[in-house]
């Protein structure tokens, strides 16, 4: 019986009408959670965009500022091994670049950028470079014994490696050839 003879729906109609505005209802109710859960990623990953680029914005200025550490530590080697400066000259050079290299580490790791240790530690090719392999009996392989650059992080990101050497053993241990 779909419909009596005055147009008025039958009751098996009326719950056939019912039963598709519900489906449409859950449809559309789904569609719109499904919104909602997208809406809220897109909202985390431009915090998360955000924050990186807020924690990272200095990188540039960082990497440039590295060889500056470099110079200052090379400068204090000099100075200790100067002949001809006399005790005081020497004092008072290796005094003040100290003081300046302390400085500039500082400002530098309240920035997030910290010193990468190598020397004593195994080689890590995600934090070292290995410009050479020097045969030594003190240390067992892949050892890092020797620092020419130090690397440096910038959070959890890695700026620069550490340029580094590495024990490849002793000599005529009786491999390679």
């Amino acid at each position: 019986m779909p419909e009596t003879m005055n147009g008025a729906a039958s009751p098996n109609g009326e719950a056939a009408d019912l039963a598709a505005l519900q489906a449409e209802n859950a449809s559309l109710q789904d569609r719109l959670m499904r919104a909602l859960a997208e809406t809220e990623n897109v909202r985390r990953r431009g915090e998360r965009g955000v924050d990186d680029a807020r924690k990272f914005a200095v990188q540039g200025l960082a990497t440039a500022l590295l060889p500056v550490a470099d110079n200052l530590g090379r400068a204090i080697a000099a100075g200790t091994t100067s002949p001809g400066a006399g005790p005081e000259a020497n004092a008072s050079l290796l005094e003040g670049v100290g003081a300046t290299e302390r400085m500039l580490t500082g400002a530098l790791e309240r920035s997030g950028i910290h010193r990468i240790p190598a020397l004593g530690t195994p080689f890590d090719p995600k934090a070292h470079e290995a410009m050479r392999e020097i045969e030594d009996a003190t240390h067992p392989p892949g050892t890092v014994v020797e620092v020419m650059e130090d690397g440096f992080t910038l959070h959890d990101r890695l700026l620069r490696p550490a340029r580094v050497s590495v024990s490849k053993g002793q000599a005529g241990n009786g491999t390679g050839g």
